[in-house]
């Protein structure tokens, strides 16, 4: 289900000109209201287009005011259900309140590199526009592997 703001609890990141959910959406749906006249809070974020969401929960992860919540399915929510990740700066905290009143907590490590620090390129040469109409430039040339049936899943 989508993700909302938590109004009371969103501090719009300190007034940083990016917010660290604006940063993570992967489909680019977060966006702070800096004077208010899009939702009536001003320095706030909101998910401009909910039903676009992915719920891949990145910017309930990362808001460091826990401020984003996602809202659970309908056969979840009226009976009191919830999740809510708690991140640490080595690991990420999981919160579950069944139906039933039960708690369980899940903590599970963070294993993404620094913010900043991959190189996506490092160890490739750099692009050649001389050579974008020779064979292989791309792929292997018309060249193919050809094919191993130990290698299949069903054989």
């Amino acid at each position: 289900m989508p993700t909302f703001v938590r109004t009371d609890k969103c501090d719009g990141c300190k007034g940083q000109d990016k917010t660290a959910c604006m940063y993570i959406c992967p489909h680019d749906l977060m966006k702070l209201d800096k004077d208010g006249s899009e939702t009536g809070w001003a320095m706030k974020s909101y998910n401009q287009e909910p039903e676009q969401c992915w719920e891949c929960y990145s910017c309930v992860k990362i808001c460091p005011q826990q401020a984003i919540e996602a809202r659970h399915y309908a056969d979840v929510v009226p009976m009191g259900a919830s999740v809510q990740p708690l991140r640490g700066t080595d690991s990420i905290m999981w919160t579950i309140k069944f139906r039933n009143g039960n708690m369980k907590r899940f903590k599970f490590p963070i294993r993404t590199t620094p913010e900043g620090s991959i190189d996506p390129y490092g160890g490739k040469p750099s692009a050649d526009i001389a050579k974008i109409g020779e064979p292989g430039y791309f792929t292997l040339g018309g060249v193919q592997k050809p094919g191993d049936p130990s290698e299949l899943i069903r054989k």
